[in-house]
């Protein structure tokens, strides 16, 4: 039997016509923030992630916006099943594809509730563009070292080949817990875009990226990379 692909992504798997052990590298914490933020109006509402959404669903009626921005097809649905409408979604589900085609008057304000590790970008050249920026911190990732251990035992013992990042905080913690371990296991790393095929080769791997920055580009690309005819495995540990 072929060797297995470890699935990293938080949330579940899309499919199960492939044989993905779905193993979370992180786990998500809410975090506390200052709501005097909630008690202005702005002209857009940033998300840019579907973990954004879920994390400020119970505080978006105290929220006074125009219009709500996203970056992902994923968040786009998952704000249209919550009732909010979508006004803006780029092509490109990055933070780099959503500026290079999102407009704005100068002086306009922009709420982003995001997570505690996401990249400063967004932020930084949304400032440097002329809106007035409000980010607050609503989550943060941790750690899943469970999880991280059992897959290194899994690459290790062969029963797993490949490893699918999904993030450049899960390919940190998984190659830091890989050198405490001392070991090196042979596998090939995939990776959902740019800032996480980085991180992969700064810690001395290559990786192939991901076509389309979501897991369903991921796995298409593990799919089409490979040749895989796999079935859906769920092994303990999990999220």
């Amino acid at each position: 039997m072929s060797a297995s692909v470890i699935m990293t992504q938080s949330s579940s798997m899309p499919t199960e016509d492939q044989r993905w052990i779905h193993l979370p590298f992180i786990k998500l914490e809410p975090l506390a923030f200052d709501d005097s933020v909630l008690n202005r109006s702005y002209t857009w509402l940033v998300f840019s992630s579907k973990n954004a959404v879920r994390y400020f669903l119970p505080y978006l009626s105290l929220l006074r916006y125009e219009k709500v921005a996203v970056i992902g097809e994923k968040t786009q649905r998952f704000c249209e099943q919550h009732g909010i409408e979508v006004d803006f979604c780029p092509e490109d589900f990055s933070q780099e594809g959503f500026l290079d085609k999102f407009t704005f008057k100068e002086g306009a304000s922009i709420f982003i509730p995001s997570s505690k590790a996401a990249r400063p970008i967004l932020e930084e050249v949304l400032k440097e563009r002329g809106a007035d920026v409000v980010k607050i911190d609503l989550y943060e990732p941790v750690e899943h070292q469970q999880n991280i251990l059992y897959a290194i035992k899994l690459l290790k013992e062969q029963s797993a080949d490949v490893i699918a990042f999904a993030s450049s905080s899960s390919a940190e913690n998984f190659f830091k817990a890989l050198k405490r371990c001392q070991v090196q296991p042979d596998f090939e790393c995939y990776a959902i875009g740019q800032p996480t095929y980085e991180t992969v080769r700064k810690n001395g791997y290559d990786a192939v990226i991901a076509r389309k920055q979501t897991i369903d580009g991921l796995i298409y690309t593990i799919k089409e990379s490979r040749n895989l005819c796999l079935l859906y495995t769920s092994p303990s540990p999990r999220d």
